[in-house]
């Protein structure tokens, strides 16, 4: 699995201490920038890490980071393949793995605690799809709309 992780400047100290944290439990990340706090648009960054996680959905994952985690996961869900989900509590980090098998994770920069985030991430990253035919069918029935509305 390849982990990627991308930030506009409102997510940057965040993603910087996310990379801290998945270093520490010996977690290889690519990160796909901002390398700073200038000023940058968030969309850019949710697309390109977006298109990686899309070569092969089944085994990459991504993080996203912006200041409240809601455009990047707009922008991210643009891309065909991708299951972006706004984790925000224990819950929905469990049930975007279990139940929603989302392959990306969007976090808020200034509206989320580091403490809680690297929480979230390892439950988000250690539970499994639960694809049972309920859960398969929703996924499915997604991908189908995917590609009737794309390109």
């Amino acid at each position: 699995m390849t982990l990627y992780i991308a930030s506009d400047h409102a997510g940057f100290a965040l993603k910087e201490k996310i990379k801290a944290a998945l270093k520490v439990q010996k977690i290889t990340v690519e990160d796909l920038g901002t390398n700073n706090e200038e000023s940058v648009d968030y969309p850019d960054f949710a697309e390109t890490l977006s298109r990686r996680v899309a070569q092969k959905p089944e085994q990459n994952k991504g993080i996203l980071v912006c200041g409240t985690g809601i455009g990047m996961s707009i922008a991210a869900n643009k891309v065909p393949g991708v299951r972006a989900a706004m984790i925000y509590d224990d819950f929905s980090a469990k049930a975007a793995s279990e139940h929603n098998d989302a392959n990306v994770a969007c976090f808020g920069g200034r509206t989320q605690k580091i403490g809680d985030v690297k929480r979230w991430i390892e439950k988000w990253m250690k539970t499994p799809a639960s694809l049972e035919t309920r859960h398969r069918r929703r996924i499915d029935k997604i991908t189908e709309i995917e590609e009737k509305n794309c390109c």
